[in-house]
């Protein structure tokens, strides 16, 4: 049975393992990235002034659009007049998600229309 001293035991092992293979791959490594910026003539200051790229989910068959931020309705955040009453006077406009308390109400059998404000 492993039990937590054991898998800690483990842990260690493994990241004493991991530090090593990293020590060893590390100079080829380094020397993979230089001789790919001297094959692509990128130099230090390239890499200091260049943006990660940014991940734009495309759909099948069809190019990936770029990636822009959604605009706003014109009416977005414009507040609108309640249109249903709780018995508690809770208010809803209509507008988004039905409220906690409406839908319990008509769950219990009561009926949307019996909050209606009825508008003067």
């Amino acid at each position: 049975m492993n039990n937590l001293i054991d898998i800690q035991s483990q842990i260690e092992k493994l990241q004493k393992q991991a530090s090593e293979i990293k020590a060893k791959e590390f100079h080829s490594t380094v020397q993979d990235i230089l001789a790919k910026m001297q094959a692509f003539g990128i130099t230090v200051k390239d890499l200091q002034g260049a943006k990660p790229a940014k991940a734009v989910k495309g759909v099948r068959g069809k190019k990936a659009a770029t990636a822009k931020s959604p605009k706003a309705s014109k009416t977005a955040g414009v507040a609108v007049a309640p249109k249903y009453r709780g018995p508690n006077g809770e208010t809803w406009s209509g507008r988004g998600l039905t409220p906690k308390w409406l839908s319990t109400l008509i769950a219990q059998g009561q009926t949307k229309e019996s909050f209606a404000i009825n508008a003067q």
